[in-house]
């Protein structure tokens, strides 16, 4: 059966280091799309309403569906200007959707951010610009991950609930 696995949070909360740890933990057939790979680098848009980064999520998803045992999708992924995403992965996913959400508070991304290789890239200035407080998609079912958790029990716990184990 077709899998889904879904990782959001704000910058700097620890969403794609878990989603690389997944991809590996899960191996072969495994896809991980990356909304910041597809929207910074393949497709250079910024991010909001109607940017063209929305089709082309949908549109990966639909292929990990027909083509991967489990995919990834991992970013800040915005409630409401991702919201056709969401639906698709409904739509193709059904109750095989395994949603987090990570609720972490911003001082915490911040630091987390400054460990990162490209924390140079950007600061803090456009963190509090980004930033969301608690931008829950209720259609997704999201568990949420505190700071307490670490990246080893996020991964263990994701990895057991998509395996049913």
């Amino acid at each position: 059966m077709k899998k889904l696995v879904v990782l959001r949070g704000n910058s700097g909360s620890g969403k794609t280091t878990a989603a690389q740890a997944l991809q590996r933990k899960f191996g072969p057939h495994t896809m991980r799309i990356s909304q910041d790979m597809v929207r910074r680098e393949i497709l250079m848009v910024k991010d909001g309403p109607g940017n063209p980064a929305v089709d082309l999520l949908a549109a990966m998803l639909e292929y990990g569906w027909e083509h991967s045992e489990i995919t990834i999708l991992e970013g800040i992924l915005n409630a409401q200007v991702y919201d056709p995403v969401f639906q698709k992965a409904c739509q193709l996913y059904g109750h095989q959707v395994f949603a987090y959400y990570y609720d972490i508070p911003f001082e915490e991304t911040l630091l987390r951010h400054g460990t990162k290789p490209n924390h140079a890239d950007f600061g803090e200035a456009e963190m509090r610009r980004w930033w969301k407080e608690k931008d829950f998609v209720p259609a997704l079912h999201e568990t949420v991950f505190t700071q307490e958790l670490t990246l080893e029990q996020a991964v263990e716990k994701v990895y057991h609930e998509v395996n049913g184990s």
